[in-house]
């Protein structure tokens, strides 16, 4: 049976007022915002120490890369399965859960000592920051009418710009000056906070609905599926569609996402209703989210070697060089959101999507020379563009969705960024090495270097990070290696970013054309 509190709608701020913290709009927006503070400066300040991981664990690239896949495989097979249990549990469980398991686990990490250890308890970590990220969308769902979603999305995606991108910086800060465990130990007074501000403030509303039958083979299906595909795309990321690895991987996801969504067709009690996608805003909000992820990990992912390897700026200045993008990111979400409420958010999202990429465009065109107002003003363009995609994606998809399906409309829109990602990496990944591959031993012939066969693996890998050519000691003078190098690296780069370029206009043509549904009550 629904507790009488659960089966109530959400309170307004004078009824939280009167009954006391709980279940008030605005206090609930804060909690909610530092649990996303926590899972995303964890995302970007954990790979800013890999590196003195890597010496202290005394592991090779392959083994400290599991740091990271292994805390994003729990998360992306998770998420929607997490959503569904809030909607069935209550979200306010699932972030308490969530909050509490991924402070511990945290801390458990920081005193670890051995490889395997960190490993497993990433995983851990990932499992708990998966109950968390959909059960802060189903909250802000309870709490506020579809048509008031606006400024708490807007709120929202403001503290996961600015705790993403303090994460380097920070990172950068704690690694010189203190251990690698610090940038997990710092989850600890967070997790504190989120966590007596959750059981002071969260307010459960579930819908009569939600004690329906889990569907347990659509979870297991959805998280074989996903997985599989995460881990196709970083494969790919990291050694190129040749790998013998990478198509068997993808071509299973394919096989068990269509299998996925057989048994969802049929399923008397669904994980995931395809009914949802019916709604075009819905569905263009799941694609444009998924572009969001392409853009914001793919484009850094390359950007970042082109910062710290062909500038030269080490991970902390190449943090400060794109504050300008989360400065824009911050500033730019309450006038996006207010926007979005006067017009609708298919209009605003295209605009943004048109705006990321001509900023793309003048990404792509960086050289060795560029300066810090170049770079900066590239970045600037970026976050102006990216204020009203992640505030009206969001709002797209849990706008659109029913209420007592907002966890697994929150899972959705977490998933579509997770595999947006992925596949930016993937994509971005695969242009720069194809483009060097091909490149690169005509450039250094053209030098008078000749390239051994036996040493063209190891040079192509070099170059396609942004460093000279590695061909063994006395080859060839460093300054050619150091020229021909860049100069390649920045033509794979400009060919990656205009294909990111390519994939937000097809977005912003997609989106604008969408029809405009009124919002699910």
């Amino acid at each position: 049976m629904t507790p009488p509190e659960a089966a109530a709608g959400p309170v307004t701020g004078h009824e939280a007022t009167r009954n006391g913290l709980r279940g008030h709009p605005w206090l609930t927006v804060l909690t909610l915002s530092v649990g996303a503070m926590m899972v995303s400066l964890d995302t970007t300040i954990v790979t800013v120490a890999q590196p003195v991981m890597q010496g202290d664990l005394h592991t090779d690239l392959t083994g400290i890369q599991w740091v990271t896949d292994a805390y994003l495989l729990a998360v992306a097979a998770l998420l929607i399965a997490a959503g569904r249990l809030g909607d069935r549990f209550g979200h306010r469980t699932m972030f308490l859960v969530g909050a509490a398991g991924f402070t511990a686990s945290s801390v458990a990490i920081g005193l670890s000592s051995s490889l395997g250890w960190v490993v497993g308890l990433r995983v851990v970590q990932g499992v708990f920051g998966a109950l968390m990220q959909p059960a802060t969308l189903g909250l802000l769902r309870s709490a506020f009418p579809a048509d008031r979603l606006n400024q708490p999305i807007a709120v929202r995606s403001a503290v996961i710009a600015a705790s993403t991108a303090a994460g380097p910086v920070v990172g950068g800060l704690l690694v010189e000056h203190a251990q690698w465990g610090w940038v997990f130990f710092l989850n600890a007074p967070l997790g504190a906070v989120a966590l007596l501000l959750g059981v002071t403030v969260l307010r459960d509303t579930r819908d009569e609905g939600a004690g329906s039958r889990l569907d347990l083979v659509g979870m297991l299906l959805v998280a074989a599926a996903l997985d599989a595909l995460v881990w196709g795309l970083s494969v790919v990321a990291d050694a190129g569609w040749t790998d013998p690895r990478a198509l068997p991987c993808l071509a299973a996801g394919v096989v068990l996402g269509a299998a996925f969504i057989g048994w969802e067709r049929d399923s008397a009690h669904p994980l995931v209703p395809l009914r949802l996608f019916r709604s075009a805003p819905f569905t263009s909000g799941v694609l444009t989210m998924a572009m969001m992820g392409f853009v914001m990990v793919g484009a850094p992912f390359v950007l970042i070697f082109y910062l710290q390897n062909v500038l030269g700026l080490s991970p902390a200045d190449s943090g400060i060089r794109v504050l300008g993008l989360t400065l824009l990111m911050i500033v730019g979400a309450p006038p996006a959101a207010i926007w979005i409420g006067r017009t609708g958010p298919r209009i605003p999202v295209a605009a943004g999507l048109t705006v990321i990429t001509a900023s793309m465009w003048a990404l792509s065109a960086l050289d060795a020379q560029s300066g810090t107002l170049r770079t900066t003003s590239c970045f600037l363009l970026l976050g102006v563009g990216f204020s009203p995609v992640m505030v009206g994606g969001t709002k797209l998809v849990m706008s659109n969705a029913p209420k007592e399906l907002s966890g697994v409309a929150g899972g959705i829109q977490q998933t579509a960024m997770q595999v947006g990602g992925s596949l930016g990496i993937a994509v971005v990944s695969a242009v720069v090495m194809t483009y060097t591959a091909d490149r690169l031993p005509g450039r250094l012939a053209d030098a008078g270097v000749t390239l051994p066969p036996e040493r063209t693996g190891r040079a192509v890998r070099s170059v396609a990070v942004g460093l000279p050519p590695d061909l063994g000691a006395g080859t060839a003078a460093h300054g050619v290696l150091e020229r021909v190098g860049q100069s390649v690296f920045l033509g794979g780069m400009q060919y990656a970013l205009l294909a990111t370029a390519a994939v937000t206009a097809v977005g912003a043509v997609v989106v604008a054309r969408a029809r405009q549904e009124r919002p699910a009550a």
